[in-house]
């Protein structure tokens, strides 16, 4: 645990040193993590998890905004887990726990069998931190907020859809949970924080909250990677957003994924649509230039077009469907839409709500995460239903059954045509 630390120009300055990432395209090295026995009474498969999840892993990294070298965790080569025994294994933890939300998926077009979608998973997991220290659910009780059980309900929720593509906000956990536990179950990723996070003025904190990108890396090789630091009005901010540029390793078809957490509360919308408007411009960039990563034997042309990569976007954008960075992204030369306005009758409304939170202030019900996807090149073939107001309970979230404020979104893309003949 890390001692509340106030924020520094020194911080500013090393950004680049501060995003971490473990998206090389360097071959790995080879060997085994090496890590303590197994109980004898666990299988090694829950041994995985249980070693992750008490955070004994020796490259857990100091305080690590204010080192000046960054850490390639993925150097390792984890002992690959079964999926089905952790998520047995979250079951039997979370045993006294109400049961989860139950959510269906609704189907929006026939599918095909000419190739398989790509599921894709956006989720505000809340970091530890900021619901225990800062976020004030007074509806909520601390012990549904512990640890030791919360994290459970998260892998668990991710184990249940099992995205191709994840994409979270808010992790303060990356190194000691998420990236060593979905790394034994073949995610790559990469992890960029805040410059000046919020969970760093929390007593005993666990570092700072950013955004984390995640992978399947037995089925998408990585071309590129980028993080980015927001701007607003010429103004470096304390957001940030990960693109990385992906090829099928089947299809060969290629296609970039971003992921970021614009800035919150009300009053803030200008910002909010500058900060769009720059990652905008960003992806507009990043979507039509050729990296030198995408040269030689790994080089493809399938997937582009004069149009630019296809694209999918992620986040939280603490906004509503009627702010103007909303629009931004509707209008965007781009080409983008959202996936989950499938889910209304005319196909052109978003979810009553993504959110369902009651702090002090009060009671707020709001649309603030999306999935932006392509038009020109993909299509929706379902999306994960939003849970009834009965469904959430009357405390709304988080609480025991729900281990964040904000509900996942998990929606199937798939190309809208067949790969080009490249061989």
């Amino acid at each position: 645990m890390y001692p509340a630390r106030r924020c520094s120009s020194r911080l500013h300055r090393d950004l680049a040193a501060v995003c971490r990432s473990s998206l090389g395209t360097h071959p790995k090295k080879s060997g085994p993590l090496k890590k303590s026995s197994p109980p004898p009474t666990r299988s090694n498969s829950s041994a995985v998890l249980l070693s992750s999840l008490q955070g004994n892993l020796r490259f857990r990294p100091a305080f690590f905004p204010f080192l000046d070298r960054s850490v390639d965790t993925d150097d390792y080569e984890y002992e690959q887990a079964d999926p089905n025994a952790l998520l047995r294994e979250c079951e039997e933890v979370l045993r006294n726990r109400p049961p989860r939300l139950h959510r269906d998926f609704m189907m929006t077009r026939a599918c095909s069998l000419q190739n398989a979608p790509i599921r894709v998973m956006q989720w505000n997991i809340l970091a530890q931190a900021l619901g225990e220290g800062k976020d004030g659910f007074v509806r909520c009780p601390m012990e549904a907020l512990n640890w030791s059980e919360r994290k459970y309900l998260i892998l668990e929720e991710i184990l249940t859809y099992r995205p191709d593509v994840l994409c979270l906000q808010e992790v303060d956990h990356y190194f000691d949970t998420f990236q060593p536990v979905l790394a034994s179950l073949g995610y790559q990723s990469s992890f960029c924080p805040k410059p000046c996070s919020p969970c760093l003025e929390v007593h005993n904190n666990n570092g700072p909250d950013g955004c984390a990108l995640f992978f399947n890396r037995r089925r998408f090789q990585l071309l590129h990677t980028s993080h980015l630091r927001l701007s607003a009005m010429l103004l470096k901010t304390n957001q940030v957003a990960i693109v990385a540029t992906l090829r099928c390793r089947f299809t060969g078809r290629v296609f970039c994924v971003a992921v970021t957490h614009l800035k919150a509360r009300s009053g803030w919308e200008v910002f909010r649509s500058a900060q769009g408007a720059h990652l905008l411009q960003q992806l507009c960039e990043l979507t039509t230039q050729s990296h030198p990563e995408m040269d030689d034997e790994n080089r493809t042309r399938v997937g582009e077009t004069e149009d630019g990569i296809p694209l999918v976007v992620c986040g939280d954008f603490n906004a509503e469907p009627s702010e103007e960075v909303y629009r931004r992204f509707m209008t965007s030369p781009l080409g983008l839409d959202s996936a989950y306005k499938c889910l209304s009758e005319d196909g052109n409304t978003e979810p009553p709500y993504t959110t369902w939170k009651i702090r002090p202030s009060g009671e707020s019900c709001s649309t603030l995460d999306y999935i932006w996807y392509s038009e020109r090149a993909f299509q929706v073939d379902a999306v994960l239903k939003i849970p009834s107001e009965e469904q959430i309970g009357p405390d709304r979230l988080p609480s025991y059954h729900y281990p964040s404020d904000h509900l996942s979104l998990v929606c199937d893309l798939r190309f809208s045509q067949q790969p080009h003949r490249f061989m």
